[in-house]
């Protein structure tokens, strides 16, 4: 087990520097970098405002985020490993083993009915990166059934898809007999979060309004404010939390770490994860054994588990508009080398 840095504070105020100057520029309204060891040890740094418009909002330690696809690993990856663990499915078995009608007029010809877990956990489909599902209805059961009856465009080589999540959702409403907001979450995780103490995103132009406590992103609202890809919030300890409970192996089973934690087919993913590849976005001073993940609202969380390690930087980089060309990606790898190598230094120093 590594050492715990002398002032692990400081480590943390010096890493927020690269956003935090982007919220002192008025480009993000809000951030927050919180860091973790494994044996829990956590120090958390913040600054800027939970909402700006129509009235400003101080944002506090105790703000909920909207996760956006950080749901993909925070809450579907480990309750679709969980029943793993339980035998009841296998990662190699076809969605079709949850979701018999998927597909359901061309059984013996629809691509879509070939798809395992594993594959849409790997982002190892032919599927789409993402449809405007909610330009075709309103009525989230409609949406539902028009998703598995729908012959999807498939493309030459796997991407990175929503698709493959919301379809996973769908076999946990399955397989589970419930709506995802009735999955149990960890203390400071929901669907639906304080909303007055929700941090603001976007001023929508679907919705016509700022949002505030319901999910930003337009597919996951219109399939009821939950969906595989998107609709969790939560605030920054809860995610730390999670964070080191796979860091101490408390959160799964052993089969289960090792799936998150060992690339997949898909070089660039685990089970649910992304690993470490050339410019991603926890930077390149991170070790190989480094697994993290990235949401469209401003959101991510990267785990070290060589140095024992987890950050999380959470920002509302979407409030008032997702159009505001913060170089986000940036931002999130000068961060994660930030964090990495001024703990590199105290270790050996």
């Amino acid at each position: 087990m590594t050492s715990f840095p002398i002032n692990l504070e400081s480590l943390v105020k010096e890493a927020f520097q690269p956003v935090g100057t982007v919220v002192s520029e008025r480009k993000i309204s809000g951030a927050v970098l919180g860091i973790v060891t494994r044996d829990g040890k956590r120090a958390c740094h913040l600054d800027g405002f939970a909402q700006i418009i129509p009235k400003k909002e101080k944002l506090t330690r105790q703000h909920w985020f909207d996760l956006a696809s950080l749901t993909k690993v925070l809450a579907t990856t480990p309750a679709i490993l969980k029943l793993v663990e339980k035998r009841v499915i296998d990662l190699d078995q076809p969605l079709t083993h949850a979701i018999p009608d998927l597909r359901q007029y061309e059984v013996s010809t629809a691509y879509e009915r070939t798809l395992t877990f594993r594959d849409c956990l790997t982002h190892n489909t032919r599927l789409p990166a993402v449809e405007p599902i909610y330009t075709y209805g309103s009525d989230p059961n409609i949406l539902r059934h028009f998703i598995l009856q729908r012959k999807w465009e498939t493309i030459k080589t796997p991407v990175y898809s929503d698709i493959n999540f919301i379809l996973l959702g769908i076999a946990l409403e399955r397989l589970y007999a419930c709506p995802l907001t009735e999955l149990p979450q960890a203390d400071g995780l929901s669907y639906h979060p304080p909303a007055h103490l929700a941090v603001a995103t976007e001023n929508c132009a679907f919705r016509h309004r700022i949002l505030k406590g319901e999910v930003h992103d337009e597919n996951a609202w219109a399939l009821g404010g939950a969906a595989g890809h998107a609709g969790l919030f939560g605030t920054v300890d809860a995610v730390l939390d999670f964070a080191q409970s796979l860091m101490d192996g408390s959160a799964a089973s052993k089969e289960s770490l090792n799936a998150i934690r060992s690339i997949s087919s898909n070089p660039k993913r685990t089970i649910g994860w992304e690993c470490k590849f050339d410019n991603w976005a926890g930077g390149q001073a991170c070790s190989d054994q480094t697994i993290g993940h990235t949401g469209f609202t401003g959101t991510g969380l990267w785990i070290d588990f060589e140095r024992e390690i987890a950050w999380t930087l959470l920002t509302n980089r979407v409030h008032p508009t997702r159009f505001s060309h913060v170089p986000i990606q940036n931002i999130r790898r000068q961060t994660g080398d930030a964090i990495i190598n001024e703990w590199d230094k105290i270790q050996t120093g």
